[in-house]
This record gives C-alpha cells, sequence and structure tokens, in this order.
C-alpha cells in the first residue's frame, strides 16, 4: 500500500500542487522556488554531516544516550532529503522535519510505538563464552615425551640483504 502511495498517489499531489502555485506565481517563480528548495536540501546535509559527529562527541562525552543526537540528525536528513526532491508537498514534509518541536514529537512517538533491534549475530553460550556458568573439573600432567614448541630465530638470516 505504501508502495501505491508513494509511486502514484505523491506525483499526482505533486503535479496538482504545481499547477496551483504555478497559476498563482506564474512559471519562473514556482521553478525558483523548486530549486531553491533544493539548493537548502543540498545546504542543509552537508551542514548536518559535519555537525552529527560532534553532537555524537559531545554526548557520549557527557555520558548521555547518543540515540537523541542520532535520531534528530537522521530526521534532517530525512528532511533534507525531501527538499531535494521537486515539489512542494515534499518541501513541506522536509521543512516541518528541519522543526525541532516536530522532531521532538516523532522520538516521542516512535519511543512509545517503536522497538529497537540490534544488528548482529545470535550469541550462543558455550564453552569459553560469557554467560557459561558451568564449570568443568579435570586433571592433566605433562609427559617427558612431550617435547616444546620449537623457538623463533631472533635474529634474520645471513643470506638477507640489510638496508
Amino acid at each position: 500500500m505504501w508502495l501505491f502511495v508513494l509511486l502514484v498517489v505523491l506525483p499526482l499531489v505533486e503535479i496538482a500542487l504545481f499547477v496551483t502555485v504555478g497559476g498563482w506565481l506564474t512559471l519562473w517563480p514556482t521553478l525558483a522556488l523548486v530549486i531553491l528548495g533544493g539548493v537548502a536540501g543540498l545546504a542543509i546535509i552537508r551542514l548536518q554531516g559535519q555537525r552529527t559527529p560532534a553532537a555524537l562527541r559531545e554526548a557520549l562525552d557527557r555520558a548521555q544516550d547518543p540515540a537523541r543526537p542520532l535520531v534528530d540528525s537522521a530526521l534532517v536528513m530525512i528532511g533534507a532529503l525531501l527538499l531535494i526532491l521537486p515539489g512542494f508537498f515534499t518541501d513541506t514534509l522536509g521543512l516541518l522535519l528541519l522543526l525541532p518541536p516536530v522532531r521532538a514529537g516523532l522520538r516521542t512517538l516512535a519511543a512509545r510505538h517503536g522497538s529497537v533491534h540490534v544488528a548482529g549475530g545470535h550469541h550462543r553460550r558455550g564453552p569459553g563464552r560469557p554467560g557459561n556458568d558451568d564449570i568443568i573439573e579435570g586433571e592433566y600432567e605433562v609427559s617427558p615425551d612431550d617435547e616444546p614448541a620449537p623457538k623463533r630465530p631472533t635474529h634474520l638470516p645471513e643470506s638477507r640483504t640489510r638496508h
């Protein structure tokens, strides 16, 4: 259903808005607004790319959860991408995502209804792995037949050239 909305309904809404705004402003101001939105989106992506590592470092230095700066950065990036897409509906959504109160509301909504999935493999308990409380007792003895491992040479062979 979401794919249908993205591929069919969204372009129809954008076309209708282009026609409506173009009727009010005429062609060249309408195109200028679309181009200005794209340029603004690119500038925001560049700026956010520089701010995100600093925000993460600051959160970690203060021993705070880095999820908030990560989520804020992701929402700003999505907003900037929506500004880059040509159209007034996507520009409006992108501008809304740039507003801190909207991002805070989306963070709260995601925290209430979302879940966190950690990427990675399944960790099984087993010998030598953390979480294994089994203790295996045993005995060993060294037999005289066992030879120690050969020692590695501490010097270079004479056949090698030194520089």
